[in-house]
């Protein structure tokens, strides 16, 4: 029997094995072993006419993860501590309601596909789990990026893979693999750096290009972490209009060779235009190199970071919060040819913060996350439509796992990790319009339909991408991996 329990335990800090196996009551996906082996059998052919429908994905995470009452399975008939104090409003598809703080989504309902039925066994912040094909994962790995139990995080899957099918080709101008705003897990308090965006057993070649964020916020707001509340400047909220994004130095440089020891005596963007003369003067290949080099000195890719850019009108839609203008910048990473680019909703200055509603739920959706989602999410998918970019770019809203039914009586009322149920939004690329795919039940605590696992997710990506899912990657140990192991096309949000 499911436990409905906004649960005492602080779930940031780890659960215990018998409670993962309480929250994963499900089983392992929501499937039973022979399910799998039947799925396995039955496994459809990866190509089809949606293989390769998209030229490109934006991946958006909403690290921390929201609740999926709140997002858009909303339970109005359940009891109030269940439902919560926030209402529903129509949106632009027939019988599909969202969260009343999501006016600007419901106008965009109809250009996407809404999945309800997302469930696993892990309710950590298991991002390394939500966005790569590693089989089990638990608090430890999710603590240590370099833990060699990881796999590769799918956007570095697809620069190996575009990288392989380029062979002796020049490297592309814009790289297949750039993620925003900063260094993952890099603006929270602590000194560990959580797991997830990594390219682990295909090299650091292959880490995503992690962009710099080059502004300041210009809203305030209280964030409670247990009893302390604590004020801070949050770009999430605000940021001023002259904010923009240019690639990581850290992050692009070989580790013997520094923007200083290029000339020191000359500015940066005269060693940016030089940097590619330098390349010429290094008689070995060397990879990384060639990607350093390249990336600095590359014109195209820091016009397409630069939202500055773009009009007045065009910022406004996407709103001037640091996620509403990191997805307009991933909106012209790929119309610059990127093939992969992700936004990350990352903690900034707390942990625990983000989507970790563990704590004031309510006055964070309110005045901290919903607005910023609701402006850049829409923004982006109304973009992308008027330019004609939708059917071909994959738009794909992501977390970790959902939030449990119950409010619990925390500080200001939270509700806590949940991975038995919860959603995600699909579009573009090859996926249905104004689509609802999987069920929960009436509290939204256990999927009743269509049971889907984060590793369809990926499996789906790849294949809208066309990447045969028979393909293999190498391991550690030199064995062949499929890119998917127990992963299946989720053909019911195909278009």
């Amino acid at each position: 029997m499911l436990r409905v329990l906004g649960s005492p335990k602080r779930l940031c800090n780890g659960y215990t094995r018998r409670d993962m196996l309480c929250a994963g009551g499900l089983s392992l996906f929501g499937l039973s072993l022979a399910d799998q082996l039947r799925a396995e059998q039955n496994r459809a052919p990866s190509k089809d006419a949606t293989f390769g429908k998209a030229k490109s994905c934006i991946l958006l995470f909403l690290y921390g993860s929201p609740s999926q009452i709140e997002l858009a399975d909303q339970k109005p008939n359940a009891p109030v501590e269940i439902r919560g104090e926030l209402g529903s409003i129509s949106s632009s598809v027939p019988g599909l309601a969202v969260c009343e703080l999501l006016p600007n989504v419901a106008k965009v309902m109809d250009k996407v596909t809404v999945v309800r039925s997302l469930t696993h066994k892990h309710p950590i912040h298991g991002v390394a789990y939500a966005t790569s094909s590693v089989i089990d994962i638990d608090t430890q790995m999710e603590l240590s990026p370099h833990d060699p139990k990881h796999w590769p995080f799918i956007g570095s899957v697809v620069s190996y893979l575009e990288e392989q099918k380029r062979g002796n080709k020049p490297r592309k101008q814009v790289p297949d693999n750039i993620a925003l705003p900063w260094p993952f897990s890099s603006q929270r308090t602590g000194e560990v750096h959580r797991a997830g965006p990594y390219a682990a057993f295909l090299g650091n070649g292959h880490n995503p290009h992690f962009t710099q964020f080059n502004g300041k916020a210009n809203r305030q707001i209280a964030k409670t972490l247990r009893e302390d509340t604590i004020m801070f400047d949050e770009p999430y909220v605000g940021i001023a209009t002259d904010a923009h994004f240019t690639l990581g130095d850290a992050t692009q440089l070989p580790a013997d060779i520094t923007v200083d020891r290029l000339n020191g005596r000359k500015t940066l963007l005269e060693q940016f235009d030089d940097s590619q003369r330098a390349r010429d003067r290094f008689n070995a290949p060397d990879p990384f190199r060639d990607t350093a080099y390249s990336m600095i000195g590359n014109q195209k890719v820091r016009q397409a970071l630069d939202v500055r850019k773009e009009s007045p009108a065009i910022r406004d839609s996407y709103g001037h919060t640091l996620f509403g203008q990191s997805c307009l910048a991933a909106r012209r990473l790929v119309e610059a040819g990127s093939r992969f680019a992700t936004v990350f909703w990352d903690e900034f200055g707390l942990a625990g913060s983000g989507w970790d509603t563990h704590w004031e739920h309510y006055p964070r959706m309110k005045n901290e996350l919903m607005p910023g989602f609701d402006k850049g999410y829409a923004g982006l998918i109304q973009d992308l439509h008027n330019r004609g970019m939708l059917d071909d770019t994959l738009v794909i809203v992501l977390s970790e796992h959902g939030r449990t039914p119950k409010i619990s009586s925390a500080k200001g009322g939270g509700r806590d990790h949940w991975s038995q149920a919860y959603s995600a939004f699909f579009a573009g690329g090859g996926v249905a319009r104004g689509k609802t795919v999987g069920k929960t039940d009436s509290i939204g605590g256990t999927v009743v339909d269509s049971p889907i696992s984060p590793k369809d997710v990926l499996a789906t990506v790849y294949h809208l991408l066309g990447y045969d899912l028979n393909t293999t990657l190498t391991d550690r140990t030199g064995r062949p991996q499929m890119l998917v192991p127990d992963g299946h096309v989720i053909r019911d949000i195909m278009g």
